[in-house]
């Protein structure tokens, strides 16, 4: 049994790549809760995609002991959080279940956007924020310069910011002393009905579902039976433990604690993240006021290169789905593609990382659709349907208006690049909305359509402001706006896997780029292929792919042209024929290709 006062539950918050991992290395190291030998980088990171590309996708979190200089021995619950935008929704919830946090800033490149959203998430909890200057180490480290623009930015007081590298562990003995005088201790009452907060769930092959929990009032011991409040289920407590970072059996979670139970939980479709949970007999009265759910916000068809595969396709989504609560998946067909799924993402990045971990974990090749937004067709009778796939939009002639998602985009830019990164909002049917400086640092707020966000734009982002700007987002609400379905037809045959939802002013130039696109990437047949992009029954763009011609007059050694003319006319005719039964081979590079628009 731990002393509540012995206790400080904290996050660590930072703009992606501003050092949260390694500095998490350093305090678990610092404090031999891991033996050297078995010390690796990024040591919380342990999906092998995370440690590919060096990013936190899952929050992790692990009990750290710690003695202090006072002679006082604290327990130390610390969670990790990612710093992308895509996956915001971890850190708010890894939030609700700490009272402090340690905002890690680069001290060579000061505040970016994420640090902004992350630190304002850390705000709506209420956290005691104790700010850390990472990176001191580097020639470009500007302690003074940094501390000011976060005093700036976001107001928080920085005069006291410990200066760290968690490369080389310069204040990190500095940093553990923070957290004990500077965080506040957990509240909670033990002789009070417990309440828990079911914080994150994942699936294990042998345990089954695993819980993690923060403790709030009351006990948690192993063979209790604990309730769920949303959906009433009962299950009996098998095990409990605690991440020093390999599980750890105890025999008990107090008031303060964070932990893990399994309790023969055979779905993790069962624990829904933010429930409250309880004692079957005795429980607590009011539940816990959980989280919103994560809202899908891009939406795409993966479908199996090899139709064999679907099967298997299947039980892979099924499987990530159950450890990945912000991941929704429905069952589609396409006429080009064949059975497939329409899976919505948090964003792109979380669209990539999903459609790796398929292609590795399960060895399933691919093809992705075109990513789409959800869009609110209102129809002339009144009611409104939600359009996920721009192949499913109903006949026009019913509908009244369409609305589109709209986004505040914050973007932090150097001052030189400014023009180019208006221009690129004015050019994705930006409206401005602000415009502020912080040092020689720009601050853009723009509201822009998501639909013009979600694909490329932070490529071009980063490639007009050579990967100095960062860019942070939330969604705002629907905006109507005149917009249409484009089709595109090759071989006369609708595609439906490349159909995109346009602007109407956008349209020609948009359809026009696609099919010339196109053209370079499917390649020729023995006949020749019209490729259109049509609005409605009205086409905006054709390019004509030019047939391959085989030498059918090779076998005559001179003789009469008539008999050349016969032949050359015999082919003409088989030519024709075959346009007309032809199937045009689109290979599955083409469908990813001829969608990213380079201006």
């Amino acid at each position: 049994m731990t002393d509540l006062a012995k206790i400080r539950n904290f996050s660590i918050v930072a703009h992606i790549d501003h050092g949260k991992s390694t500095l998490a290395d350093r305090l678990i190291q610092e404090t031999g809760t891991v033996e050297t030998r078995e010390m690796k980088e990024q040591l919380l990171d342990s999906m092998d995609i995370e440690r590919e590309r060096g990013i936190t996708i899952k929050a992790n979190t692990v009990r750290i002991d710690y003695l202090a200089d006072d002679g006082e021995q604290y327990v130390l619950n610390l969670i990790d959080t990612p710093g992308h935008v895509d996956f915001a929704y971890e850190v708010s919830r890894s939030m609700r279940a700490v009272e402090g946090s340690l905002l890690v800033v680069d001290s060579s490149q000061g505040v970016e956007a994420q640090t902004l959203a992350n630190v304002y998430h850390a705000i709506e909890a209420n956290h005691e924020i104790v700010p850390v200057l990472n990176k001191i180490d580097l020639p470009a480290s500007d302690c003074d310069r940094v501390a000011e623009q976060i005093e700036d930015v976001i107001g928080i007081d920085a005069t006291g910011a410990i200066q760290v590298s968690a490369k080389t562990g310069q204040g990190i003995h500095e940093t553990l002393e923070a957290i004990v005088k500077e965080l506040p201790a957990p509240e909670g009452n033990r002789d009070a009905p417990l309440k828990a907060m079911l914080v994150d769930s994942w699936y294990d092959a042998y345990l089954g579902v695993i819980v993690l929990v923060r403790v709030i009032d009351g006990v948690l011991r192993k063979g209790d039976r604990i309730k769920m409040m949303q959906n009433g289920s009962v299950h009996p407590v098998d095990r409990i433990g605690v991440f020093k970072p390999e599980m750890t059996m105890i025999d008990e979670l107090g008031p303060g604690e964070i932990g893990f139970l399994t309790a023969s939980i055979k779905q993790v479709r069962d624990t829904r993240v933010g429930d409250t949970i309880t004692h079957e007999k005795k429980g607590c009265a009011e539940p816990l006021p959980g989280f919103k759910p994560a809202q899908p916000v891009v939406f795409c068809g993966l479908f199996p290169v090899d139709n064999a595969e679907f099967e298997d396709l299947r039980d892979s989504i099924e499987k990530l789905a159950l450890n990945d609560a912000s991941f929704s998946y429905e069952m589609e067909t396409s006429a080009a593609l064949g059975f497939g799924f329409r899976c919505g993402f948090l964003g792109l990045l979380h669209l990539e990382v999903i459609r790796d971990r398929i292609e590795r974990e399960y060895n399933i090749e691919l093809i992705t659709t075109a990513p789409s937004v959800i869009y609110h067709v209102h129809m002339r009778d009144g009611t409104m349907l939600e359009l996920h796939n721009p192949a499913d939009m109903p006949d026009l002639t019913h509908v009244d208006h369409i609305e589109e998602p709209r986004i505040k985009a914050t973007i932090l830019v150097p001052d030189e690049y400014l023009g180019d990164v208006l221009k690129l909002c004015q050019d994705r049917r930006g409206i401005q909305l602000d415009l502020t400086y912080a040092g020689s640092r720009a601050m853009v707020v723009y509201d822009l359509p998501l639909n013009e966000v979600v694909f490329d734009f932070y490529d071009r982002l980063k490639s007009v402001t050579k990967g100095y700007a960062s860019f942070d987002y939330q969604l705002t609400g629907y905006r109507e706006d005149f917009l249409v379905k484009m089709t595109v037809l090759v071989n006369e045959d609708p595609v439906d896997a490349l159909s995109t939802m346009v602007h109407r002013d956008r349209a020609e130039q948009r359809g026009r780029a696609l099919v010339e696109k196109l053209k370079e990437l499917i390649p020729r047949h023995m006949f020749k292929i019209p490729i259109q992009a049509a609005i409605g029954g009205r086409v905006v763009a054709r390019e004509t792919l030019s047939a391959m011609r085989k030498d059918v007059t090779a076998k005559c050694y001179g003789g009469d042209v008539s008999r050349k003319k016969k032949l050359l006319e015999k082919q003409k005719a088989g030519k024709k024929k075959m346009r007309q039964f032809g199937k045009v081979e689109i290979p599955q590079q083409a469908f990813i290709n001829a969608l990213k628009m380079d201006d």
